[in-house]
C-alpha cells in the first residue's frame, strides 16, 4: 500500500525551508556589515544551535535568532542596540532592520513568510545580553568576525596621507 503524504506537512516543510534560507541571507548580510566595524570588541559574536533554537547570533550591536515554535513553525527574532545619535553603528542597525523585512517580504520569497518575523519579544540592548551570555557561557560558541576594510575607509585614509 502506498503511503500518502500530508499536504500540511509538505507546506510546513516548504515554509520552514524558505524562512531558514531568508534567515541565513540576513545573517550573512549582518556579518558583512559587522566586518566593517573598526573596533574589534564590537565584532565579537556568540552563536548557538540546538533543537529549538535552530541558530542564535549575539553581538554587542545586533541580535538574530531562528527558532522553532511549539507548533513546528520557524520564526525569526531580532534586536539591535538603540543609538542616541546618527553614527556608523546606527546606519548599520537601520540597514540590518530593513534587511530583515526586505528578505522576508512576499515580493522577495517564493512563499509568503512575512509572518515569520516575530516581534512578541525584541532585544533592544544586545550589548547587555552579550555580556550576560559571555559570562555564563554554557551553550554558545565565541568567534571574532574578521575586519574588512571598506572603500570609504580607504579613501578617508588616502585623503589624510
Amino acid at each position: 500500500m502506498k503511503q500518502q503524504t500530508n499536504p500540511i506537512n509538505n507546506e510546513l516543510l516548504a515554509y520552514n525551508k524558505c524562512v531558514q534560507a531568508a534567515y541565513y541571507k540576513i545573517l550573512k548580510l549582518a556579518k558583512n556589515q559587522l566586518a566593517t566595524i573598526e573596533y574589534e570588541e564590537l565584532r565579537y559574536s556568540l552563536t548557538r544551535s540546538d533543537r529549538i533554537i535552530i541558530h542564535e547570533f549575539v553581538t554587542p550591536v545586533i541580535y538574530l535568532r531562528l527558532d522553532c515554535t511549539s507548533y513546528g513553525v520557524y520564526a525569526i527574532h531580532y534586536g539591535f542596540e538603540l543609538m542616541q545619535k546618527a553614527t556608523e553603528l546606527s546606519k548599520l542597525t537601520s540597514s540590518f532592520t530593513r534587511a530583515i523585512y526586505r528578505l522576508t517580504s512576499k515580493d522577495t520569497t517564493s512563499i509568503d513568510i512575512e509572518n515569520s518575523v516575530h516581534t512578541d519579544w525584541v532585544i533592544y540592548n544586545p550589548s547587555e545580553l552579550y555580556e550576560h551570555v559571555e559570562e555564563r557561557n554554557k551553550h554558545h560558541t565565541f568567534a571574532l568576525i574578521k575586519y574588512r576594510d571598506t572603500a570609504t575607509q580607504r579613501k578617508r585614509m588616502l585623503s589624510v596621507a
